[in-house]
């Protein structure tokens, strides 16, 4: 595995991986061996660290690391998120992967999907999971709003939008679950290292 740890300000790290495998191993990694008070944020090939006391050091370590697997096991809590099939793109979906929209539903519901890094929006988790013949492009046109609760595939991940907000995924269908609650805590329900199953709502 190759990675590059480049020093970012005065006390943080990024880490830049190949691929997304290499990014959630060595996520994965940095959680089991960097000490607690550091800031981890992973991204979709990068890991930044920020708050280290010996930011030269650390670099050095992460790029020894050449035994980490590619694809870790998972260990994070499994979140069900109760979901009904009935979006706008089920159908474009079931096309581009020249199934039925039953065959979709129950492929999605299949799965078992792993959040990698939050982004766009608090709350907004991309969750890795869908086999590379399924990979599905984003809109050409994003629409203007897309309702919170809404489920919805791009790339390579699915995502439950946290509140109403413009986007350009392809919406598979809805959950009444909130994944984002300022009030909460932690905030928001799909964090890093969470496994997340869709299920019959």
């Amino acid at each position: 595995m190759s990675v590059t740890a480049r020093r970012v300000g005065l006390d943080a790290v990024l880490v830049e991986c190949p691929s997304g495998a290499v990014a959630r191993a060595v996520y994965a990694e940095v959680l089991r061996r960097v000490v607690a008070a550091v800031d981890v944020v992973p991204g979709a090939t990068t890991i930044l660290l920020d708050g280290l006391s010996d930011p030269q050091a650390v670099a050095a370590d992460i790029e020894t690391w050449v035994d980490i697997e590619a694809e870790p096991i998972s260990r994070g809590p499994v979140v069900e998120i109760p979901t009904t099939y009935d979006g706008p793109d089920l159908a474009s979906v079931a096309r581009l992967w020249g199934m039925t929209t039953a065959e979709v539903v129950g492929t999605h519901r299949s799965l078992t999907f792993d959040v990698d890094f939050c982004g766009f929006a608090p709350g907004f988790a991309y969750c890795s999971g869908l086999p590379e013949h399924l990979r599905v492009p984003r809109l050409q046109r994003p629409r203007p709003r897309v309702e919170p609760g809404s489920v919805a595939v791009a790339d390579l991940y699915t995502a439950v939008y946290p509140m109403a907000s413009p986007g350009g995924w392809q919406i598979l269908g809805r959950t009444s679950v909130s994944v984002w609650d300022p009030r909460g805590e932690p905030p928001g329900l799909l964090a890093p290292g969470t496994r997340v199953r869709f299920v019959d709502a």
